[in-house]
């Protein structure tokens, strides 16, 4: 497992390095046999310490953060949470698509924006778009927590987006 810690506004200590790894190491082994890359974000913002981790691992990414009184507690918060989220995904997937291990990829749901004179564009993503089921491509707009996701609709290989209506349920677009 590749761990990057990053400290925003806070000094990332050896203490808090061991933590972490000794709790994403557990978490690695059971889940992903002890392969993937981790980001990990320690920040500070008024009196609330904030852990943030990503695990990318085949193409899933995996996301949590969470804010505590001291820095320990979030991190042990965050990995309780991660660990909730991979094992609720995974058993969604075994039920939905029939999958027994978790050899899938996709990548993040951005779309590129194309610039306008009268809009403002706050931020641009590259994305690699790969051929996914619909039932896959909502799983992981959902693990992302974002409200649409771009793929390739594996059945017709032409770009779909999926994204979450206000009603909770899903809406499907395809090209043409």
């Amino acid at each position: 497992m590749n761990i990057k810690f990053v400290g925003r506004k806070v000094e990332v200590k050896d203490s808090m390095k061991e933590r972490t790894e000794q709790k994403l190491t557990k978490i690695s082994n059971k889940f992903f046999g002890g392969e993937g890359d981790v980001n990990v974000v320690f920040s500070v913002k008024k009196d609330r310490h904030i852990t943030e981790i990503t695990i990318y691992h085949q193409g899933m990414i995996f996301r949590a953060e969470q804010s505590a009184d001291n820095m320990f507690a979030a991190i042990d918060e965050v990995c309780e949470l991660l660990e909730r989220q991979i094992r609720k995904q995974k058993t969604k997937l075994q039920k939905r698509l029939h999958i027994a291990d978790m050899d899938f990829s996709a990548e993040d749901g951005s779309e590129d924006v194309a610039e306008e004179s009268e809009f403002n564009i706050v931020r641009s993503k590259r994305i690699g778009i790969k051929p996914m089921s619909v039932e896959e491509a909502i799983l992981q707009m959902n693990l992302l927590g974002h409200m649409f996701f771009v793929f390739i609709h594996a059945d017709t290989e032409q770009p779909a987006v999926v994204y979450r209506r206000k009603d909770g349920n899903y809406g499907l677009i395809e090209t043409e």
